[in-house]
């Protein structure tokens, strides 16, 4: 599972025009799943996710997790996020699971990214043609994946 997480003042996804999800402070998250992901990567990712110092605290310094600000979360799937690039110029997309298993994981993995936050994650339509819009704060990016535990 790799996720590219954006630490933004305001996002929001639309599909055929309509806001399907949007936050004001908090994180986006573009989440790809593979093959061999499983519940275990769900589990960590989420604890990892929401426990990431990358908020600013009183002295300007990012030492603050998304639950003690109080933060949001958009959380988007994004097959892409599993492109091979290695052989020419078109993407290979062949390491992205198929939607029958990363449909159900990725909806496991907005739930329990819920439970850790404590609050209700904002979505977009899997599988949909999104409009995906952000205003990055910092700008803070950073790339997350599963199989890079240790």
């Amino acid at each position: 599972m790799r996720t590219v997480i954006q630490r933004v003042t305001e996002a929001s996804v639309k599909v055929d025009g309509n806001i399907c999800g949007s936050i004001a402070k908090g994180m986006l998250i573009l989440v790809g799943i593979e093959e061999s992901d499983n519940s275990e990567d769900i589990e960590w990712l989420c604890k990892k996710i929401t426990n990431l110092r990358i908020f600013d605290d009183e002295n300007g310094v990012m030492n603050k997790s998304i639950k003690e600000i109080d933060g949001n979360i958009l959380a988007i799937s994004q097959f892409t996020l599993m492109a091979q690039t290695k052989k020419g110029n078109r993407p290979s997309y062949i390491r992205a699971a198929k939607p029958e298993i990363s449909k159900p994981l990725y909806l496991e993995f907005c739930q329990k990214l819920s439970m850790e936050l404590g609050k209700t994650v904002e979505m977009g339509i899997f599988g949909a043609d999104m409009k995906v819009s952000l205003l990055n704060d910092g700008p803070v990016t950073i790339i997350m994946d599963t199989k890079n535990k240790e």
